[in-house]
């Protein structure tokens, strides 16, 4: 069993597993005795044995640290309008599992769902919770970032001046007639994609892009959902294409 913990981790040291660990643990119905791998976003497997299963506490013992790197060979950040009922949950777990290094939640003129305040940061602590599950899952041993949701406009106001593109690619996904699949570019450095909920970007976004060093790129002749269209260019990164 693989388990995120948001606690320091020593080698030869006995630890209480946190909140989160100890309620997954339980419906796992570990023993005293058991293997478990501990992750705390380092890059690194713990593992560690049970000692102790408590009403109210379950302790382990930690041993020596091994090194696991599961990540793309490239940081992708997925830049995101959050799309509407479930989907984003779907997204989110998929683009966990698929090796995004960071998620941009966004809200845009089109946008269906748009939240704010405590709804929205109960939202953003649920995308958490999908991505440490997922992460556990999938033996990724780093937690892809989720950002707190924001206006597309705010966002794009906050990116650095465009960077040279063997450096970082900023692409939009768009149908323009200039747009060129992603085999086009030279591969870069770093990724950040930006898309569009289901109605898509409206124009005046897609050119507030553009200003800033986006790129326009296309995924083919077919429409793809708002959920479907970022991973399948976190896809095509992860391949090494």
């Amino acid at each position: 069993m693989r388990l995120f913990v948001d606690v320091a981790l020593a080698a030869g040291a006995e630890t209480t597993l946190p909140e989160a660990a100890d309620r997954h643990a339980r419906v796992r119905r570990v023993q005293p005795g058991d293997a478990l791998t501990l992750l705390d976003g380092s890059g690194a497997e713990w593992p560690a044995t049970v000692v102790v299963v408590g009403r109210a506490e379950i302790h382990v013992r930690v041993g020596t640290p091994q090194p696991a790197n599961r990540e793309l060979p490239l940081p992708v950040t997925l830049a995101v309008v959050v799309p509407a009922n479930e989907r984003m949950d779907w997204l989110v777990e998929k683009a966990t599992e698929l090796g995004a290094h960071a998620l941009q939640p966004l809200w845009a003129e089109r946008s269906v769902l748009r939240l704010a305040g405590e709804r929205a940061a109960k939202r953003h602590a649920h995308w958490q919770g999908i991505v440490r599950a997922a992460s556990e899952q999938c033996g990724r041993t780093r937690l892809m970032r989720v950002e707190p949701a924001r206006e597309l406009a705010e966002w794009l106001a906050t990116l650095p001046p465009a960077p040279r593109p063997h450096d970082e690619a900023r692409w939009v996904l768009d149908f323009a007639a200039d747009a060129r699949p992603p085999g086009a570019w030279e591969r870069p450095a770093a990724i950040t994609t930006l898309s569009g909920p289901e109605g898509g970007l409206a124009p005046a976004e897609v050119a507030a892009a553009r200003a800033v060093g986006f790129r326009p790129l296309t995924l083919g002749e077919r429409v793809l959902r708002a959920e479907t269209a970022p991973l399948a260019l976190l896809a095509w990164a992860g391949l090494g294409l």
